[in-house]
């Protein structure tokens, strides 16, 4: 099995979950994923997690040992995003 890249990631959580952005990094060992999606809206961060792994599914559970993410709601998103003012 090769190991996946950047791209296969990318393509596999969107393929299972509905997303407003999606950045993946990584090396093919490590990856750093960040996710806004309105499917987040009042879960837990462990449930958000769990909602990327389920789209993931099997396809990566072997292959991605390492993925970091950070899961953010669309609203938490833009509050990060804007510019801030003092």
């Amino acid at each position: 099995m090769t190991e996946p890249t950047v791209e296969d990631v990318r393509r596999f959580i969107a393929a299972g979950l509905e997303c407003r952005h999606l950045e993946v990094e990584g090396d093919g060992r490590h990856f750093f994923a960040t996710i806004v999606s309105p499917a987040f809206e009042g879960l837990p961060r462990v449930r958000r997690h769990q909602q990327v792994y389920q789209a993931l599914g099997d396809k990566m559970r072997e292959q991605i040992h390492a993925l970091s993410m950070k899961t953010l709601t669309p609203a938490e998103w833009a509050a990060e995003n804007q510019p801030h003012h003092h």
